[in-house]
């Protein structure tokens, strides 16, 4: 790992890991509410009782915090799991009514949330393309 890349590695690594841990632990309440939601948007997830896919969510969360934080996972691993975590948050957004004002992309209140997540897409993009130009010797 580059050190220009521990910084944001570290901090969306420990935030996105710590949901994880914390929906581990979730509640019934807590995964009917997020298997809801994301049966909204991704249908294939309807399979899934809400307890199943809490613990799948919390699964992505934790393994997608472990490796930002582990310095031996190149950058682009490290990146492409956080761009498409980032990106499958960002759907929900997208799609879900209520989220965004009408006709925008800015937020709703209700939509802060998962409009916050653009930052890991960032962060996971950045990685990405450090990882292009390194390949490309544009560094």
């Amino acid at each position: 790992m580059k050190l220009r890349q521990a910084p944001p590695r570290a901090a969306t690594g420990a935030f996105v890991l710590h949901t994880g841990l914390q929906k581990w632990k979730g509640d019934d309440a807590t995964a009917e509410m997020l298997h809801g939601m994301a049966c909204g948007t991704y249908p294939v997830f309807k399979k899934l009782t809400p307890q199943q896919f809490q613990r799948l969510l919390a699964c992505g969360e934790i393994a997608t915090g472990t490796l930002l934080l582990t310095p031996f996972v190149p950058g682009v691993v490290a990146g492409a799991a956080l761009t498409g975590f980032a990106s499958a948050l960002l759907g929900l957004y997208a799609r879900t009514p209520g989220m965004r004002q009408p006709g925008s992309v800015w937020p709703t209140q209700e939509g802060i949330a998962l409009a916050k997540d653009s930052w890991m897409l960032g962060v996971g993009l950045g990685l990405l393309a450090d990882a292009v130009a390194e390949y490309r010797g544009q560094e």
